[in-house]
């Protein structure tokens, strides 16, 4: 089901409650709502609907990527660079990493350890954040 975006800093602010089989349903929701903001978003993650779970949806290309749990393990390459989000408006400027590794279960709850580099590696930490609480 396709969500509303939140716009509320302070609910943006509160980091997530690590996700269970219980919240499959949020992955779909989320999915759904990246695919109807496809033209202005790359990335989502469940507090941008008004869930208060660490789980992400990222698009790579072809198909946009489900992560429940993801934990930043490893980074290299640090830039700065200035972000917009689909919940708040104009850009901030933050600093990224070119490469990161990531642990996360996928949408069947199957463990995954995957390196990023580049574009997806950006969108994955710009949704981190938003599971730490931390608004860009």
């Amino acid at each position: 089901m396709i969500r509303n975006v939140v716009h509320d800093p302070t609910q943006l602010s509160t980091k997530a409650q690590p996700a269970t089989k219980l919240d499959t349903a949020v992955v779909t929701d989320l999915l759904d709502t990246l695919k109807a903001n496809s033209e202005n978003c790359v990335g989502m993650a469940a507090n941008m609907i008004g869930i208060n779970k660490r789980i992400i949806v990222v698009d790579m290309g072809v198909l946009p990527v489900a992560m429940i749990n993801p934990q930043i393990t490893k980074k290299a390459g640090p830039f700065q660079t200035s972000e917009g989000c689909l919940s708040l408006t104009g850009e901030r400027p933050t600093t990224r990493y070119q490469t990161i590794d990531v642990d996360f279960l996928n949408q069947t709850f199957q463990r995954q350890h995957q390196t990023f580099t580049g574009f997806v590696a950006q969108i994955i930490q710009h949704e981190v954040d938003h599971c730490e609480g931390i608004v860009i």
